[in-house]
């Protein structure tokens, strides 16, 4: 018996790499990310539960200039992942899903997670 010839599934070098398809990959870093954020979060809640000393160690750490990027970081994230999850939504509607709405919905949804995590840090903390 002849072996059959089946069709290759398509790979990187068949497809275009688009906005898109990095944006999904960035969903599922940031959804990763927002784990290990998560964890810093209940580090602090534990701090605070433990008493004064190891709640002004987390908030020195948090304080510094490294806590903060993590901090932002953490925040863009959170805001990304959560608007990655409405595009999906609106994508489940099949609004946007033509290959020009995809491209313009994925670019208002990056510049909506910058936007809004410069927002919120402008107001509740560079303020």
């Amino acid at each position: 018996m002849a072996p059959r010839s089946r069709p290759l599934s398509p790979h990187l070098q068949v497809y275009r790499f688009t906005l898109t398809m990095t944006m999904s990959i960035v969903h599922r870093i940031t959804g990763i990310a927002n784990y290990a954020g998560t964890v810093l979060l209940v580090a602090w809640l534990a701090a605070a539960a433990l008493g004064e000393g190891p709640h002004a160690a987390m908030n020195a750490f948090f304080g510094s200039w490294f806590g903060q990027l993590v901090l932002f970081g953490y925040t863009w994230s959170l805001i990304h992942h959560m608007l990655g999850g409405l595009r999906h939504f609106v994508w489940d509607f099949i609004i946007a899903f033509d290959p020009a709405g995809r491209e313009a919905i994925v670019r208002v949804h990056l510049a909506l997670s910058i936007l809004l995590t410069l927002g919120l840090w402008a107001l509740f903390v560079w303020m």
